[in-house]
């Protein structure tokens, strides 16, 4: 991902940090899954990018070092964007749905004042999309967006159950 913004040039490349050593564990997570064959690359620098942008508006960024507010949004929004254009040249109509999912569960934690959520989001997003969605994992993301408190727990829990 450090590299595709390098190469695009511009502003953001120009505000990059140096490369890390590891783009992160969410692509690796999800590479290993089934649902992932033959396109494990592709799935996995989706869900960088998408974490990355999450990071960006939210967060600590893993690309960019202490980037200014109106340069973190866009930059977030770019690797939003990225991510979600290479999903859908796979053509995989459930994994939009649910890193749609995923989105728009930590856009509502963080507004909820509940970011310790995020991470729970993500393993579920990684169970469904490697492993496939569950009766659990949806059932645990609908806790989420009713505010429940067990939410976390519970999307942990059938993400571990999901990946086996």
């Amino acid at each position: 991902m450090h590299a595709v913004l390098r190469d695009e040039g511009g502003l953001l490349a120009a505000a990059l940090a140096p490369a890390p050593a590891s783009d992160g564990a969410l692509g690796d997570a999800v590479a290993a899954g089934p649902r992932a064959a033959g396109r494990e690359a592709d799935l996995a620098f989706v869900f960088e990018a998408i974490r990355e942008g999450e990071l960006l508006h939210y967060g600590a960024s893993r690309l960019f070092a202490d980037p200014e507010p109106d340069l973190a949004l866009l930059a977030g929004d770019r690797l939003y964007a990225l991510g979600l254009a290479r999903l859908a040249t796979l053509g995989d109509l459930d994994a939009v749905g649910e890193l749609s999912d995923v989105i728009s569960l930590c856009a509502q934690a963080q507004a909820e004042g509940r970011p310790e959520l995020s991470d729970a989001i993500w393993q579920g997003g990684v169970a469904a999309v490697g492993w496939g969605a569950t009766p659990a994992l949806r059932s645990a993301k609908t806790a989420a967006r009713e505010g429940d408190p067990g939410a976390a727990g519970a999307l942990r829990d059938a993400a571990r159950r999901a990946r086996g």
